[in-house]
């Protein structure tokens, strides 16, 4: 069981439920349900495998790091060796890019472009400017890989996909970048930059909501509202983490934005079906988030 333990900290597991509700979202906006079944378990299999694997190659590369800096964890603690992390690591990058190609081409097409920008921020972007920018990439890509499975005579990248992903991408964006200093004490400057950019995705997703043509009626003031408490909720735990920038504050605030991250998506998921059995679905993937949360860290 330690052993066992050792590795669902390694891959961050609560974490990955984030990017599952992706996958439901994406697979919603262009089907409109959880149809055809296999192709949406496939998707998810595809999101869930990359998504570790980059958990993996991010401890495989910051191992030196974390030797001094996080010394608990697995690598650095010796509880995993570097070379079964990187096994690991590929084979889940492998399941991942398989089960997108069982889906189709463009499923594969955009799940090679999430190996890349995975890669590419495990290995050579994390310590850059760039880091930020290419970790909201993945998530864009993330909701992209739900999308994919459509007939190839239809563009994938049009809206209502295409803006949403881009909206919530940029909500990452501005997570990384105040999460870039969590395990000391952070840089003001840095966390009042990723607030900026953080409700600027928020901001995005409030004017699509009210002006976008949903397919669907929806109760427009109830759907604000409830945007409206999820921005509430990150900025309250912002301000604290930027009056007090200790680490505790900083990793509470990255932990309450991971999970209302999955209400987000929740609530794109009430707008476009209308169904609330789908947002309640998606909004339950919190449970595990929480749960597992209380054993191994989320970031």
């Amino acid at each position: 069981m330690k052993t066992l333990l050792a590795y669902f900290q390694l891959m961050r597991l609560p974490a990955v439920f984030t990017a599952m509700s992706d996958i439901i979202l994406g697979f919603l906006l262009t089907h409109g349900s959880f149809s055809p079944p296999i192709s949406f378990a496939l998707l998810l299999v595809a999101s869930a495998s990359l998504y570790l694997s980059g958990m993996v190659f991010n401890d495989v590369f910051d191992r030196k790091v974390d030797a001094e800096e996080r010394p608990s964890r697995p690598i650095p603690s010796g509880r995993i060796s570097t070379q079964k992390a990187a096994t690991l690591g590929g084979l889940l990058m492998l399941a991942g890019v398989g089960a997108a190609q069982t889906v189709g081409t463009q499923s594969l097409i955009v799940a090679s472009l999430l190996v890349v920008a995975i890669l590419s921020y495990d290995m050579l972007l994390k310590k850059t400017f760039l880091a930020p920018l290419m970790m909201g990439l993945c998530r864009f890509l993330n909701v992209m890989l739900g999308a994919s499975a459509v007939a190839r005579e239809i563009n994938l990248w049009v809206k209502p996909q295409l803006r949403i992903a881009a909206a919530l991408g940029l909500f990452i964006v501005g997570l990384t970048w105040f999460a870039r200093m969590e395990a000391k004490d952070s840089h003001r400057g840095h966390l009042v930059g990723g607030l900026l950019v953080i409700n600027s995705g928020l901001g995005a997703l409030a004017w699509m909501l009210a002006t976008y043509p949903w397919p669907r009626e929806t109760n427009l003031s109830m759907v604000l509202a409830a945007l409206g408490v999820v921005a509430l909720t990150i900025n309250r735990r912002l301000v604290q983490a930027i009056l007090n920038p200790v680490p505790r504050n900083v990793q509470i605030a990255v932990k309450t934005m991971l999970a209302s991250y999955v209400m987000l998506n929740a609530i794109l998921v009430f707008v476009w079906t209308a169904n609330p059995q789908y947002a309640i679905l998606t909004a339950a993937l919190l449970l595990p988030t929480i749960l597992l949360s209380r054993w191994m860290s989320v970031t």
